[in-house]
């Protein structure tokens, strides 16, 4: 049995046991794992990586795993400019989109009220999101950390919150979306995008008081559902506002974790 030394930083600890975290331990393996299985088998998803050091010098997840090596394990950097290191993860996606797995239904409908193109559906199976994530170069969001753990997965994040109303604001502090969120211009139930429309086109579809009420109507370019600004409407905004205003407060996720199912 071989040994090697592995630290985590920051929030790469929220994977880890209490006792690992925010400390240096031992990691004991047989034949030479790569630091990609190396680092899974301690709980953390390689979609959460950035960087890793082994014995100082910077390695991508093929790296072979020593006797006596020492690992240290970095998370995503926002503030620092690593371009002189090997950077693990590919390059960011040019259009931020996303993908949900099956017990995010409500945060999918925040992010779609945000403007965000996100897939959905209470029918997907773990194969079929980890390759919509894959082929569509979307951003896998799950709470469950061996989805995120299918090698064919590059982009992907393990919400730490279990609320979607702080689910949200996470994801919106995560990914720094505060000022490409383009609020209602998807349709919250299909992801279709929304438009104005004459009210002559989407007559037939509306209750008879919101005809007589209002002259202003959009309309999903997918399912054909109808919209109008209503005292719903009103309340989203609020909502909305509350959200990308909030942008100093942080979200802690200190205090959660997430599942290895």
């Amino acid at each position: 049995m071989s040994k090697a030394t592995f630290r985590f930083y920051a929030e790469l600890n929220d994977f880890l046991p209490v006792p690992r975290r925010q400390i240096a331990f031992d990691y004991l393996f047989s034949q030479t794992p790569s630091a990609k299985d190396a680092i899974e088998a301690c709980g953390v998803p390689h979609t959460e990586v950035d960087l890793i050091l082994a014995n100082g010098c910077s390695v991508d997840f093929n790296c072979q795993v020593q006797n006596g090596d020492y690992l240290s394990i970095y998370p995503v950097f926002e503030s620092l400019d690593l371009t002189p290191l090997l950077k693990i993860r590919p390059q960011p996606l040019r259009e931020i989109r996303f993908v949900l797995d099956i017990h995010l239904g409500k945060l999918a409908t925040y992010l779609r009220l945000l403007g965000f193109d996100t897939l959905y559906s209470n029918q997907y199976s773990d194969p079929e999101l980890a390759e919509i994530s894959s082929r569509g170069g979307r951003i896998l969001l799950t709470r469950d950390r061996g989805l995120l753990k299918r090698s064919c997965v590059t982009h992907g994040y393990c919400l730490r919150n279990h609320q979607p109303e702080l689910q949200v604001r996470e994801i919106l502090q995560r990914f720094d979306l505060y000022r490409l969120a383009t609020p209602f211009q998807r349709c919250l139930g299909c992801n279709g995008l929304v438009g104005p429309v004459e009210k002559r086109e989407v007559e037939s579809l509306l209750p008879p008081r919101t005809r007589l009420l209002f002259e202003k109507y959009y309309q999903c370019s997918h399912c054909g559902k109808a919209y109008w600004e209503g005292s719903h409407y009103k309340q989203m905004a609020t909502q909305v506002s509350q959200w990308l205003e909030g942008k100093t407060a942080g979200v802690d996720t200190s205090r959660n974790s997430c599942s290895d199912e």
